[in-house]
């Protein structure tokens, strides 16, 4: 398609990427003097009517998002049957492949890059927009370090269509879907905060935590695999950064960051940590304090260079004027400030943690105990139990303890604290989005996600009958895990008719077409061609995914092949018995 000029406008120069529904393509804008990347979505996904709406759609969504680590969208259009998007060009290379020539990442390196593609998905979230296919490959690292997601909007119009194409497999990534996306159920922020955890661990241990020859096993593991720690595999990782990870990849959204700028808010108290106390302590035992960068606790952060002037008391010039301090002392103090306030909380931590006295024992398991039978049991050993976080569990009882730290059978001292988390059981969860889907699939759907279906009823409707047209309780809503899901279903009376692609075909080959999208054959005309062989449909009435009342006509006009040459005009020889005469 290259040296093509699409909208008189995109002159193509060459391929630069493609993915499983698209190809991307250098071009340049002759209107405005400019490269740029178009994206054009490959043949196979153009004649699905549902699914170019819905690219459509969240394209143009996309395109109002202007934020410093989202590739920019330009314009969004068509050219007959070729769909294109037109986006910012970016000089550099994509996560993936700086994963692949890099291997794993410093920590640090994994912190800033974490928190500009969470600002990123910040931004998207707080317009509305639903990423649902975050992952390496769809991150630009440009020369300077500056993350830009890309994909915003195509991933979602496709997942919200089918995740399985007939030909290409599982569309999206399924090496960092969340466990609702593998599941088909109700996709939030918290998907994207999922595949964000996927991809820091990538960063950091060089490898995704789950990979397998087949598709459906890999996303088997995601809803029941157990993640292998960062530090299992790579030597050097901060506690409270595997926290960060193992927050984000929780199985249960309940259980992860409430939004990306929580998650921006851990790693900033995590970097904000090591800058001033250095690598020393993040890596060492100064627990509390670790938890305090993992978002688990209040820290002092004090915002040292915000460029703002400060109020302080001044000081007298020797002109006896009034001055403000020197900026870059106050800075100095400040820091010198929480450092010592960080170290002073480490040495507290530490005291409390038994480190400086106490009897070393073996910690007892405190699962499956209420918090106070948990609490009565730690008396005997001289230790305090505080409690932690409310989890999600399918095994665990409601109200018993799921977890603790130290674990059971660990090293520690008397008089240090062992912190529990409690079971909510299955708790509330969100209500799938089951419009669209079929009635005969919403059993073992709902199953899945831990709902019931409730009552069926059907109504008149454009959709495909047997097509879920609403629903009770709304999807996104909160509603008790095991109960009924009411489902309203189109009777397919008021379906439309959707027009194939049928230029190019045989006449009998697009009569079938015709008849099985509903529709009928109009009258056909024959004509000579030069490009379609004799009996291929040259031109159809109605260009391909109109939508048209069912039983509508579409006439057709069939090749006759080539025109044949002028028959000779020279009279023949006379005499010549041999001539053909015609």
């Amino acid at each position: 398609m290259s040296n093509k000029v699409l909208a008189g406008r995109y002159e193509l120069f060459e391929r630069i990427g493609e993915g499983g529904m698209s190809v991307v393509y250098k071009a340049k804008d002759k209107l405005l003097n400019r490269f740029v990347a178009i994206k054009i979505l490959k043949p196979q996904f153009i004649n699905d009517s549902k699914f170019i709406d819905s690219f459509r759609r969240e394209s143009q969504a996309a395109a109002s998002l202007s934020h410093p680590n989202i590739v920019n969208i330009y314009d969004v259009g068509r050219e007959g049957n070729i769909h294109y998007i037109v986006m910012e060009l970016i000089e550099g290379k994509t996560l993936s492949d700086y994963i692949k020539e890099q291997g794993a990442m410093s920590y640090p390196k994994v912190i800033a890059l974490s928190k500009q593609i969470a600002a990123a998905l910040s931004f998207a979230h707080k317009n509305h927009i639903i990423h649902r296919d975050v992952k390496p490959h769809n991150i630009m690292i440009t020369p300077n370090g500056t993350a830009k997601i890309t994909d915003f909007g195509i991933a979602k119009a496709v997942n919200a269509a089918t995740i399985v194409d007939n030909t290409d497999g599982i569309i999206g990534s399924v090496h960092y879907f969340s466990p609702e996306q593998a599941r088909g159920g109700y996709v939030d922020e918290k998907s994207d905060i999922y595949s964000l955890g996927i991809v820091m661990y990538e960063m950091l241990t060089g490898q995704v935590p789950f990979d397998g020859d087949n598709p459906v096993n890999i996303a088997l593991m995601h809803i029941n695999g157990e993640m292998i720690p960062p530090s299992k595999l790579v030597d050097g990782v901060p506690p409270a950064l595997e926290h960060i990870i193992m927050k984000c990849t929780d199985k249960y959204p309940i259980n992860r960051y409430a939004s990306a700028d929580e998650l921006i808010e851990a790693l900033n108290n995590l970097e904000f940590v090591g800058s001033v106390v250095g690598d020393s302590v993040l890596m060492g035992g100064a627990t509390g304090t670790m938890n305090n960068a993992a978002g688990n606790g209040p820290i002092a952060e004090t915002d040292y260079d915000d460029g703002e002037d400060y109020d302080d008391e001044d000081e007298d010039d020797k002109n006896g004027k009034k001055k403000g301090m020197d900026k870059k002392k106050k800075r100095l103090i400040i820091i010198i400030a929480a450092a010592a306030a960080a170290i002073v909380a480490g040495l507290a931590i530490a005291f409390a943690l038994g480190a400086f006295g106490g009897e070393e024992i073996e910690t007892p398991d405190f699962r499956n105990m209420t918090l106070q039978e948990a609490r009565e049991a730690a008396k005997e050993y001289d230790l305090n139990i505080r409690e932690g976080d409310q989890v999600i569990s399918e095994d665990v009882e409601k109200g018993l303890i799921v977890s603790q730290d130290p674990e059971a059978g660990s090293t520690i001292k008397t008089g240090s604290t062992v912190t529990v988390n409690i079971s909510n059981g299955l708790g509330d969860g969100s209500v799938p989005d089951l419009r669209g889907k079929q009635q005969d699939e919403l059993s073992d759907y709902l199953e899945a996600a831990g709902f019931t279906l409730g009552t069926v009823t059907t109504e008149a409707s454009e959709e495909e009958e047997g097509t879920v047209i609403s629903q009770d309780p709304e999807p996104g809503s909160t509603a008790e895990k095991g109960s009924a899901i009411n489902v309203v279903v189109s009777d397919g009376s008021l379906a439309k008719a959707i027009v194939p692609y049928l230029v190019g075909q045989s006449l009998s080959d697009a009569q079938a077409a015709l008849l099985n999208a509903g529709l009928t054959v109009g009258s056909i005309s024959y004509d000579y061609s030069n490009t379609y062989a004799e009996g291929e449909v040259m031109w159809q009435q109605y260009d391909a995914n109109a939508q048209l009342e069912r039983g509508t006509a579409v006439r057709l006009r069939v090749s006759r092949g080539e025109e044949p040459d002028e028959p000779s005009t020279t009279a023949p020889s006379q005499g010549n018995e041999d001539s053909d005469e015609q």
